[in-house]
């Protein structure tokens, strides 16, 4: 097999794009899909100041040394969500990767905020995934406005992407399929969010990784057996096997054709201002963490 590019042997064979690479051409063949991406959505420009929200793991690893060789202004924030089993695993990685890197790295500590999720998981009905998510979307918006950051990057992959798509699909979710995409704008005191790598595979950005030498961590949540992504993730996996390139696809018909379908016909009806406890723009009195916050004092 050999390198669709150069002709020398290849080490990576992507049957969705019906291509192999060298280790140097598939580095680049990868930048060239993020700045593909950055570019068609207008995600972010050099004047940007870019907060990446660092987990750990291949995808937000791998974004950042992305963003970082393409010369944009970025820095980190690490949540550490007080899961002893993973996020003592997960912190080392983030600051281990950031320090090599030269890369500014802020982490907010959960169990001193009170809302670690081994304690979350106590004293909350609410499925632990949910919860967990609107904290860390919580906070990575709070610290980018209170610092001035004009943009949020989060490593989402074209599989997170897809198995979200496919499962508010399923259920015909209005809210969500509106608001899908690689781009939230700013607006209503929310910082714009941008998903530079979302034309990337799990197993491409796992393979960006590998080549480029990035060394990050795999914990997995012992919390999450029982979310429901993994489930469409698996059925688009199986999927791509037999008609490689059909995620890609889907995803892409959905923000050309599908996702106009789903747009509210006018969304300043909806009143956002601010909580009464901390601030954070919300459509009720009080927002999700502070509610949180009272339910774990």
């Amino acid at each position: 097999m050999k390198c669709t590019r150069c002709k020398i042997p290849a080490v990576v064979a992507l049957p969705s794009h019906n291509a192999a690479f060298c280790k140097d051409c598939y580095l680049l063949f990868a930048q060239r899909l993020v700045e593909r991406a950055i570019k068609e959505h207008q995600m972010c420009d050099h004047a940007d100041r870019i907060l990446v929200a660092i987990s750990g793991g291949k995808d937000s690893l791998a974004l950042s040394w992305q963003l970082k060789t393409l010369g944009y202004d970025i820095s980190g924030l690490h949540i550490d969500l007080g899961i002893p089993e993973s996020s003592p695993i997960a912190r080392q990685y983030s600051e281990r990767f950031c320090d090599k890197y030269e890369i500014p790295l802020h982490v907010l500590q959960m169990t001193d905020l009170h809302l670690s999720m081994k304690e979350v998981k106590k004293r909350v009905k609410r499925p632990i995934c949910s919860v967990c998510g609107q904290v860390k979307r919580y906070f990575f918006n709070k610290f980018a406005v209170e610092n001035q950051f004009s943009v949020v990057a989060t490593g989402h992959n074209l599989d997170d992407e897809t198995s979200r798509l496919l499962a508010n699909v399923m259920r015909w979710d209005m809210d969500y399929l509106h608001d899908l995409g690689p781009v939230m704008p700013a607006k209503k005191g929310f910082a714009k969010k941008i998903k530079p790598l979302f034309r990337l595979s799990e197993f491409e950005t796992a393979n960006l990784c590998f080549l480029a030498g990035i060394d990050y961590g795999y914990a997995p949540c012992p919390y999450s057996s029982k979310a429901s992504f993994p489930v469409y993730k698996n059925l688009l996996l199986d999927l791509e096997d037999i008609q490689p390139g059909r995620k890609i696809h889907f995803y892409d018909g959905f923000l050309k054709r599908g996702r106009k379908g789903f747009m509210p016909m006018d969304d300043e009806d909806i009143t956002v201002h601010p909580c009464v406890e901390c601030g954070y723009p919300t459509s009720t009195g009080q927002c999700g963490v502070c509610r949180l916050r009272s339910t774990m004092s």
